[in-house]
């Protein structure tokens, strides 16, 4: 895999800073550590820093040689995931139940890698901004930073963000204009029944019979209200109900987590779970409640922007190591905050060989090293490509 020569010679510095960072993880918006590693490395090199954007996110601001405005922002995450690590390494988490599951920790010692280079050569005129983001799991970050005035206070001609993926192969750079990853929503179901004795069931009013059936109901969701060719998932992922074998419960609830691939999509989902809970309650004599929280957008390319990050890929890595057609992937990116308030673009990583076999959120995951230099190689030839000294 072609890369820069000085970010090979980086390639020991760049894995230490990331098993570092994988042995002491940090959840959502507790980043405190990382954030603090991160700031004193890219000071060190002269880079200007700007901490608690985000609560815990932070941009370190690089000015190249020359005058230019123009300005380019990369987008690394930070946080951890809120499970326990089963790998054995050297470098396994000290933390119970925290762990780098996802591969945050080698974004980040991508971006770091890129942030030295850049700091080191400054062959480019314009203006960088390295963003390193907290919370990506679920709590958001990319959203609290993007209100917390992060394209005002950095102003960006494009946003680029990256992930690893252990799926496709190691070295390989996959992306496409237009929706990458779906959509997710979270829909929490309270039914509210009529508890009692299980030997008397007529005078009760079952509310885990009716979550079994409401179960089955949303699927028709899915089966029946989306064509056979458009991607939505309704998953119902949490079923509480009961506290004893002999009576039969007061209350039960469950949880959903839906997935779409466009707004309309979603706006009819939505539209749908709610009415099908209603009929439900109408149809069986309870109360149900539902919490439908929009959590991450769908994640949608800029096309303009796309091909710029695929013309650096394929500089890096070679014509057909780029696929620029990647399938959407009903997974979801808070980078997709970013995007929808800045034109840019994410593209994916390949990671997987023959000791890199394992999906991202599974307790044996581990970051694969050897895409280090290849993912500091891409956002240092995004720079140099697009803010070129003249």
């Amino acid at each position: 895999m072609p890369i820069y020569n000085r970010i090979a010679e980086l390639h020991e510095d760049m894995q230490t800073w990331r098993r570092d960072i994988h042995q002491h993880p940090e959840l959502c918006f507790e980043e405190v550590r990382t954030a603090q590693i991160v700031a004193e490395k890219l000071r060190s090199w002269g880079i200007e820093v700007t901490e608690g954007i985000g609560v815990t996110g932070l941009v370190g601001t690089l000015k190249g040689q020359g005058d230019s405005k123009r300005t380019i922002g990369i987008r690394a995450d930070m946080d951890a995931l809120p499970m326990q690590e089963l790998t054995n390494l050297p470098y396994q988490s000290v933390h119970e139940g925290k762990m780098h599951a996802c591969g945050h920790d080698g974004h980040t010692a991508i971006l770091l890698g890129a942030a030295k280079y850049l700091s080191e050569t400054r062959n480019f005129d314009g203006t960088v901004h390295f963003i390193f983001q907290p919370a990506e799991e679920g709590g958001g970050g990319g959203d609290a930073m993007v209100k917390d005035g992060l394209f005002d206070r950095f102003p960006c001609d494009g946003v680029y963000g990256l992930h690893n993926m252990p799926d496709q192969p190691k070295g390989t750079f996959h992306i496409k204009s237009g929706t990458l990853m779906a959509s997710a929503d979270i829909a929490t179901i309270t039914i509210h029944g009529k508890g009692g004795h299980a030997a008397h069931p007529q005078r009760s009013i079952d509310p885990l019979m009716v979550g079994v059936q409401l179960h089955t109901a949303l699927q028709t969701i899915v089966s029946r209200n989306v064509s056979p060719i458009d991607n939505v998932v309704v998953s119902i992922t949490e079923f509480h109900a009961g506290t004893a074998q002999n009576v039969i419960a007061h209350d039960a609830k469950l949880t959903a987590s839906i997935r779409t691939t466009s707004e309309e999509m979603r706006d009819m989902v939505e539209r749908r779970f709610k009415e099908i809970c209603k009929g439900h309650a109408d149809s069986f004599g309870v109360k149900i409640d539902v919490e439908y929280h929009r959590n991450y957008p769908c994640t949608v390319n800029h096309e303009k922007e796309t091909e710029i990050l695929a013309r650096a890929a394929r500089a890096v890595a070679g014509e057909d190591a780029v696929n620029t057609n990647a399938p959407v992937r009903m997974g979801s990116e808070d980078f997709s905050f970013m995007l929808n308030a800045c034109p840019g673009a994410y593209i994916f990583l390949g990671a997987a060989d023959d000791t890199h076999k394992f999906a991202v959120h599974h307790p044996e995951y581990d970051f694969n090293d050897d895409i280090l230099g290849l993912g500091a190689s891409l956002w240092v030839k995004l720079v140099e490509q697009e803010l070129p000294r003249t």
